[in-house]
């Protein structure tokens, strides 16, 4: 008896694709908040003179999936017909079996024939040859439109440069910002300009500044929970943060180490993955030193190290920052920062209750935050986000924005009451040679400029009002800090 066949195809598509029956969407499946990547997304769709497959690439829960019903809906608002729209998910087992082949002419044999069509495909990588399909798709089907998702970035990234080239764009959906929760949440909205920004706060005069803090100072109270459980749509809507974070490691984090990427890069020892996952939870903006952690996890190789540290950036697990040369310093050895990719899936691996009121952990966990919210801003960028250690001493800034031929821009997480700044910090030393420095501190009084023996000002903002305003930027289409 066959694994697959037509009719359990077709009883499965039927299920994925409700609105061949219906003409509509369910709103459950849809849902009203819309992150920015789903415009991002429809501006390429509507590009019919540059036409381009979208691939959606993210970690699991960052709203990938939603993103897909929501253009779903847009295209059935828009009166395109019901069953020219199928919905693919190649993560259920029955079409992950059958394959592009037998999926499509299972399709179009029984319910839509013609070539004018849009697909859906949803954890693309999961299909076998899934990168020559798109490109199959793009060069026989120049009426066919495509939107995919992924949760491994290099699988996508390399099909786009062997297969895709010219053909895809790989819009990165990172977990939600600061601003995005808020906004989800429904929450206190400040009344911003919509040109403010954080770069322009020291030529602005003191009276705005404090008007502007005023307005932000509403936000500041979800900060702490969006550090514990916000870059999640789904469980940023939870009412019970328990059973949030329980999903967390559930879905998030379990599922990935345990079944994707041992799946995807046929790894054998997934507890050896599972336990530098959790050392580098515990490490999280920190230097990390690959022999240090070979050491720590005896019994784990060098080289398994470099490549699991690898697959789980892939996997969008982790970020890793690498340093960056300045002001023609010689960096020391360059080691990677490595950095959660979102400060709740930490929290919910190491179940610490002691977060809020240890200031040590606050502050990794704050620069975790800082630090994916500058990258995420930035991925469009011919940039890099790395941090910067170097000089006679060893000095560190941590984060530092990598502009090509443009000065850089400079940013120090110091969250903790009244955070002083000394005239030999490296932000202070080097602040002269950059666009922007800037200071993220923790609470709302802590906000103004700091002057520096260069005479270039350092901002001090506080690090809820500073995601916030980047998440105000990206919405009014600005894209960059400076």
């Amino acid at each position: 008896m066959a694994i697959t066949s037509k009719e359990g195809i077709l009883k499965v598509l039927k299920a994925y694709n409700p609105w061949w029956t219906t003409g509509i969407m369910n709103p459950k499946m849809s849902r009203t908040y819309k992150r920015f990547a789903f415009y991002e997304a429809m501006k390429w769709l509507e590009q019919r003179d540059l036409r381009r497959t979208v691939v959606l690439t993210g970690a699991r829960r960052v709203g990938k999936t939603t993103i897909q019903y929501q253009i779903v809906e847009a295209l059935l608002n828009r009166d395109v017909a019901p069953k020219k729209i199928v919905f693919i998910s190649m993560d259920h087992p029955m079409l992950k079996l059958a394959g592009f082949n037998e999926i499509l002419e299972c399709y179009h044999e029984n319910i839509y024939a013609e070539q004018d069509c849009y697909y859906f495909f949803d954890e693309v990588q999961y299909a076998q040859d899934w990168d020559k399909w798109l490109k199959t798709i793009y060069d026989t089907q120049p009426d066919t439109q495509v939107v995919a998702t992924g949760s491994a970035s290099p699988a996508l990234i390399k099909g786009d440069q062997e297969s895709g080239a010219g053909r895809w764009t790989v819009i990165q959906i990172p977990t939600m910002s600061f601003y995005e929760y808020c906004e989800l949440l429904e929450l206190a909205r400040p009344e911003l300009p919509q040109n403010l920004k954080i770069t322009l706060l020291p030529c602005k005069k003191q009276q705005e500044r404090t008007w502007i803090m005023m307005q932000l100072t509403g936000v500041q109270n979800y900060f702490n929970r969006y550090l514990q459980i916000g870059g999640f749509p789904e469980l940023a809507l939870s009412s019970n943060d328990l059973m949030a974070q329980q999903i967390m490691r559930e879905d998030v984090v379990d599922k990935v180490l345990k079944r994707d990427l041992p799946a995807l890069y046929n790894i054998r020892n997934p507890i050896e993955l599972e336990r530098i996952f959790l050392y580098l939870c515990n490490v999280s903006s920190e230097i990390v030193s690959i022999e240090a952690i070979a050491k720590e996890l005896s019994g784990v190789s060098r080289p398994t190290v470099v490549n699991y540290i690898q697959y789980m950036e892939s996997a969008n697990l982790i970020y890793q920052s690498w340093p960056v040369n300045m002001a023609g310093k010689k960096i020391l050895k360059a080691s990677p920062k490595i950095y959660i990719a979102d400060a709740a899936i930490r929290n919910a691996v190491l179940m610490d209750d002691s977060l809020l009121t240890n200031p040590v952990e606050m502050g990794k966990v704050v620069e975790t935050a800082v630090y994916k919210h500058v990258a995420a801003f930035y991925y469009q960028q011919a940039t890099s986000v790395g941090y910067f250690r170097g000089g006679r001493k060893g000095k560190e800034i941590d984060i530092v924005v990598d502009y090509p031929n443009i000065k850089n821009i400079l940013i120090e997480v110091k969250y903790r009451e009244r955070a002083h700044i000394s005239d030999d910090d490296a932000i202070s030393e080097l602040s002269g040679e950059a666009s922007a420095a800037i200071v993220v501190t923790k609470n709302a009084s802590d906000f103004g400029i700091h002057n520096t023996k260069s005479g270039k000002n350092i901002i001090r903002i506080p690090a809820f009002a500073f995601l916030y305003l980047l998440g105000h930027a990206e919405k009014n289409g600005y894209k960059g800090i400076e």
